[in-house]
């Protein structure tokens, strides 16, 4: 729990080939997994300057704890292509989610954070933001904030639902 956040809803992981770090969490049995294999974020800006970014997604739950996993698919400047130039792959942020994103979003500019990249799935109540704190440490873990008033919220609870029970059927759900 964090004072600031809330409760974590997520983990983040940057990796250099998806498929292949999907058949490691099948194997730890974690599931189903939602893949989406092209994703264009909306309005996406990295430290403030606007770039076209695509990714490739998959998220999964275990227990009430949702995985997702990130492979960037474009040569757009970002966190996730930085993290992987500076030798990293794997957990990358920490996400809370919010149905009331702007006054989170203020809040954290309020107390020092600074925002590293921004986008929007999904249209407007779909925003997201990651953030730093000024002169972060190298591989400190960033912050994500994601706003769940859109579609968002429905599809994350659908994630946790076909995680409850899983029999290890049907391990990797193409979507899109």
């Amino acid at each position: 729990m964090s004072i600031i956040f809330g409760n974590p809803c997520q983990l983040g992981f940057v990796v250099r080939d998806i498929e292949a770090e999907l058949d490691v969490w099948v194997q730890h049995g974690v599931g189903p997994w939602f893949y989406i294999e092209s994703v264009d974020v909306d309005d996406y800006r990295y430290r403030g300057r606007l770039a076209p970014m695509r990714m490739s997604v998959a998220i999964a739950n275990s227990g009430p704890l949702q995985i997702e996993l990130i492979q960037q698919r474009s040569d757009a400047p970002a966190l996730y292509s930085e993290f992987l130039e500076g030798g990293r792959d794997g957990f990358h942020h920490i996400a809370y989610w919010t149905t009331d994103y702007q006054k989170l979003y203020d809040e954290a500019l309020s107390r020092g954070y600074l925002v590293a990249h921004e986008g929007s799935v999904g249209g407007e109540n779909g925003r997201f933001a990651y953030f730093e704190r000024e002169n972060p440490k190298a591989g400190e873990t960033l912050i994500e904030i994601s706003d769940v008033t859109g579609a968002k919220g429905p599809f994350f609870d659908h994630v946790r639902e076909a995680a409850l029970g899983w029999d290890g059927s049907d391990p990797i759900r193409r979507l899109g």
